[in-house]
C-alpha cells in the first residue's frame, strides 16, 4: 500500500461514518471500526459474514438514501440509519457508506410532531396565527387559519383580499387598533365579524398581536392569533336576548323597556310612554287554565305588535302589563296609538262563555330633564284612573292624577294603621219583622273611628281598600269581630250579617277560615251571615258559588245584597246555593209612590217565594214604605225608618243586660242604655 492508500485508510479508519465492502453476494471482505460500532460486532469477527444478515433490509445493489432503523437487539434502543451502495470495480464488488442519523432524525421528528401538535391544537381551538412582515407589507397566515377563513391551505391571501371579507363597520376599528399598536408597540386585541371565502357565511374571530421592534423601537413583525368564537358569541348573544327579551311573548323585557326609556331621555328628544294593563285577565286563568291564558297572551303580543312602527318599542312588563315607548310622538297622537291598541285587544277572539277581553291603558309624555323612573310612575297614575274609572279607558296623566294618589295613599295608610291599632268599629243596622217591629238581626257596617281629620265614611275609604289586599284583611277582622262578639252572648237570637267584598271572593283560603274560626268558638254557623253583593257574584260566579257551597254546606246563610240592581241575577240564581236576598234600595224608595217599582218588587218577591229564599227590602225610610211591602207580602226590611246604624258595643251591651235580667246576674258588658242622641253617631246605610 503506498503512501496515499495508507492515508485513506487511515482516514477511514478514523470516520465517524460506516464504510464495509462486499462481494457480489453481499459477503463482507472489509469495514471500517465505525461500520463495526453500528453493526454491533468487533471488527475482526465481521469479516466473512454476509450484510444483508447482519444489517436486515439493506441494499443487494447499487442504491442511495436508504434509511433503515436497525434492530435494537445490536444497540439500545431504535436506530435511525442513512444506507448508500454503489460498485467498486468491474469485479462485482459494492462499496457500502452507512451513516447514523438517529439524533438528527429524532430531532426532525420532534419538530414534525410539535408542529403537528400545534396544528392539532389549532384545529381543535378554532385557532390560527398570522404574521405582518412589516417592511415588505406581506401577511403570512397559518394553513389552519386560512381553512377557517374557508380557504384551502396555502392560498395566497393579501390584506387587502382580507379586508373585503371584514364587517365593514369593523374594519375602522380593526386599523386604528394595528396603528395604535405599531405608535405604542403594546400588545392589543380586538373581535370582529367576517365573510368566510363563500361570501354567506358570517364568524366572529377574537384577535390577540404583539409588536416585534429593533433596537430602535421600529416595528419589524406583528404576530398575532385569530381564534373562532363564533359558537359563544352565540351563546352570549342567546343570553343577552334572555336577559332583555320576555320568554312567553318574545317582546321586550321590563329592562329592555326602562333602558330603551332612558335613552330616548339621553338624546333629550320629547316622546310619550304607554302603559297597558288587562282588565280582569287573572278571570282567565282562574277559569280557563293558564294554558288558555298564555295563548291569550302571545296572541295579545302579537296583535299590539302589529300596530306599532319599527321605531316604537313595545315590551311586557310582568303578568299582563305593557308598556309601549312612543319617541317623538305627542300625547294627543300617543293618545290615539292607544286607541288603537285597545281596539286591537278588543278584537282578540273570546276566551270566555260571555266576555271578551278589554284594556286599561295610562299616557304619559317626556321631554328633557324628565327621569325613567318619574315617566313611568306618571303614567302609572294615568293607568290607575282608567282602572278607578271603569276600565276599558284610555288616560293621559294630568298633576291631578298624582294628588288623587296621594290621597289615596294616604287614605291605605290609614287603614293599615287602623287595622293594627284599634281604629276599626263595626256598627249594626237592625233587620226588622216589619209586622211586629221584632229585631231579627242585625247587618255589621264598618267604620273607621282614628280620631283623625278628615273624618272617612266607608264611600270614602272602602272603594280603596278594595283596590288593594288590604281588603282581604280587613274583612277577615269583621269576621273574626262578629264571631268573638256572638261567642260572649250565646243567646241564638242574636244574629250578624257581614258584608264580603269582591276581592275576598277571590281568596280560596278565606271559607276554611270562616269555618275554623266558627269551629274554635263553638258558635253555631246559622247566626252568622255572609252578605254578597249582585255585582260582585256575578263578575266572581265561579269564586262565589264555590265559597256559598262550602259555607252553606255547614249551616252559614248566603245573602245576595243589592238584588235586581242590573237584573244579572235572575240568570244565575239557580246557580247560587243562597239563602235568601236582600232587595235593592232603589226598587223600594219608591213604592209608596210608583206602581212600576211595586210591580218589581212583587215579582222578586215571587222569585223568592218560589225558590225558598228569605227577602230583605232596604232602604225603609217612611212609613208608608212599610204598609206598601206588607201589602206584596214583604215581612222583613231595614232602614233609617226601622233602625239606624249604631256602634256594636251598644248593642251588645242592650243584649247583656237582657241576659242579666233574665239570669238575675250583674252584666258584665257596658252599662249604657244603648239610647244614641241625635248627632251623637255618624251612620249610613252601608
Amino acid at each position: 500500500m503506498d503512501g496515499n492508500g495508507a492515508l485513506h485508510r487511515e482516514v477511514l479508519d478514523r470516520a465517524d461514518v460506516g464504510f464495509g465492502v462486499t462481494d457480489a453476494d453481499g459477503v463482507l471482505a472489509w469495514v471500517n471500526p465505525a461500520l463495526a460500532e453500528i453493526l454491533g460486532v468487533p471488527a475482526g469477527h465481521v469479516v466473512g459474514r454476509s450484510l444483508p444478515a447482519l444489517l436486515p433490509g439493506a441494499p443487494d445493489r447499487p442504491r442511495s438514501g436508504l434509511a433503515l432503523l436497525a434492530p435494537s437487539s445490536y444497540r439500545r434502543g431504535h436506530r435511525w440509519l442513512d444506507v448508500t451502495c454503489q460498485t467498486l470495480g468491474s469485479d462485482g464488488q459494492l462499496l457500502y457508506r452507512v451513516a447514523d442519523v438517529t439524533a438528527w432524525r429524532d430531532r426532525e421528528l420532534e419538530a414534525t410532531h410539535e408542529a403537528d401538535a400545534l396544528r392539532r391544537a389549532q384545529v381543535l381551538g378554532r385557532m390560527g396565527t398570522w404574521e405582518w412582515h412589516v417592511a415588505e407589507d406581506r401577511v403570512v397566515w397559518s394553513d389552519t387559519l386560512l381553512e377557517m377563513f374557508g380557504f384551502p391551505a396555502g392560498t395566497d391571501l393579501d390584506f387587502e383580499g382580507y379586508a373585503a371579507l371584514v364587517h365593514a363597520d369593523d374594519m375602522p376599528m380593526i386599523q386604528a387598533t394595528l396603528e395604535e399598536a405599531m405608535r405604542s408597540g403594546v400588545g392589543f386585541s380586538y373581535t370582529h365579524r367576517m365573510m368566510l371565502a363563500d361570501r354567506c357565511t358570517e364568524r366572529w374571530f377574537e384577535c390577540f398581536g404583539e409588536i416585534v421592534a429593533d433596537a430602535d423601537g421600529t416595528p419589524l413583525r406583528v404576530l398575532g392569533t385569530a381564534h373562532d368564537i363564533t359558537r359563544a358569541r352565540r351563546v352570549h348573544d342567546e343570553l343577552l336576548a334572555l336577559a332583555e327579551q320576555d320568554p312567553l311573548t318574545g317582546l321586550a323585557n321590563r329592562r329592555a323597556v326602562t333602558r330603551e326609556l332612558e335613552r330616548q331621555l339621553a338624546g333629550g328628544g320629547p316622546g310619550a310612554l304607554l302603559l297597558l294593563d288587562l282588565d280582569n285577565f287573572k278571570d282567565v286563568n282562574d277559569l280557563r287554565g293558564h294554558a288558555v291564558g298564555d295563548r291569550l297572551m302571545k296572541a295579545l303580543a302579537t296583535a299590539l305588535r302589529s300596530r306599532l312602527e319599527p321605531a316604537q318599542l313595545i315590551g311586557r312588563l310582568g303578568g299582563d302589563e305593557f308598556a309601549v315607548v312612543l319617541p317623538g310622538t305627542a300625547s294627543a297622537d300617543a293618545a290615539r296609538i292607544a286607541e288603537g291598541l285597545r281596539d286591537a285587544v278588543a278584537s282578540l277572539p273570546l276566551v270566555g262563555p260571555a266576555r271578551g277581553i278589554t284594556v286599561s291603558t295610562g299616557v304619559a309624555e317626556y321631554g328633557p330633564g324628565d327621569t325613567w323612573e318619574l315617566v313611568l310612575a306618571n303614567a302609572d297614575l294615568a293607568l290607575y284612573a282608567s282602572k278607578a274609572a271603569g276600565r276599558n279607558r284610555v288616560t293621559v296623566y294630568e298633576p291631578g292624577h298624582y294628588a288623587d294618589t296621594a290621597k289615596r295613599v294616604s287614605v291605605l295608610d290609614r287603614l293599615r294603621a287602623a287595622l293594627d291599632g284599634g281604629g276599626l268599629a263595626l256598627h249594626a243596622m237592625p233587620m226588622l219583622h216589619l209586622a211586629t217591629g221584632r229585631t231579627l238581626g242585625h247587618e255589621l257596617l264598618l267604620r273607621l273611628e282614628d280620631g283623625k281629620d278628615p273624618y272617612l265614611g266607608p264611600a270614602e275609604f272602602l272603594p280603596e281598600a278594595e283596590r288593594s289586599d288590604l281588603v282581604l284583611d280587613i274583612d277577615r277582622w269583621v269576621l273574626s269581630t262578629a264571631i268573638d262578639a256572638l261567642v260572649r252572648h250565646p243567646d241564638p237570637g242574636l244574629r250578624f250579617n257581614v258584608n264580603i267584598s269582591g276581592r275576598t271572593l277571590e281568596d280560596e283560603d278565606f271559607g276554611g277560615f270562616v269555618l275554623d274560626r266558627l269551629a274554635t268558638a263553638g258558635v253555631a254557623p246559622g247566626r252568622l251571615g255572609l252578605e254578597i253583593t249582585e255585582t260582585a257574584a256575578v263578575t266572581n260566579l265561579d269564586a262565589a258559588r264555590a265559597l256559598a257551597l262550602q259555607l252553606r254546606a255547614f249551616g252559614c246563610r248566603i245573602i245576595l245584597d243589592d238584588f235586581g240592581s242590573g237584573f244579572g241575577s235572575f240568570v244565575h240564581l239557580k246557580h247560587l246555593p243562597i239563602t235568601g236576598i236582600k232587595i235593592d234600595g232603589e226598587f223600594v224608595r219608591g213604592i209608596d209612590e210608583r206602581s212600576t217599582d211595586a210591580v218589581l218588587v212583587a215579582g222578586i218577591v215571587e222569585i223568592a217565594r218560589g225558590l225558598g229564599l228569605d227577602a230583605v227590602a232596604e232602604w225603609v225610610e217612611r212609613p208608608a214604605q212599610v204598609d206598601a211591602l206588607l201589602r206584596l207580602g214583604v215581612r222583613v226590611g231595614q232602614g233609617f225608618h226601622l233602625g239606624k246604624p249604631i256602634p256594636l258595643t251598644h248593642v251588645l251591651s242592650a243584649q247583656a243586660r237582657t241576659e242579666q235580667s233574665h239570669t238575675g246576674q250583674a252584666p258584665s258588658g257596658p252599662t249604657s242604655s244603648g239610647q244614641v242622641r241625635p248627632g251623637q253617631v255618624r251612620s249610613g246605610q252601608g
